[in-house]
């Protein structure tokens, strides 16, 4: 693997990461946290289930303001 795509990779895991502290899943049990996103993987995208999750997460977004790609609150 070259440096770029390490580098990619790496910044990937950081925003996923940063996602799981942004749901408030930081001290969460990392068994649970893989079984939500299995779960969620799994999910079909016209389900109601999926539109609700999709939601939810698109009003978090909503909710924080960015500033020199740093989140406040």
């Amino acid at each position: 693997m070259n440096d770029e795509i390490r580098r990619k990779d790496a910044r990937e895991k950081i925003i996923l990461g940063g996602l799981v502290v942004k749901a408030g899943l930081r001290e969460a049990n990392k068994s649970f946290i893989l079984g939500c996103l299995i779960h969620a993987s799994k999910l079909d995208e016209t389900s109601k289930e999926y539109k609700d999750f999709e939601k939810i997460g698109k009003d978090a977004f909503a909710d924080m303001r960015i500033i020199n790609d740093r989140q406040i609150r």
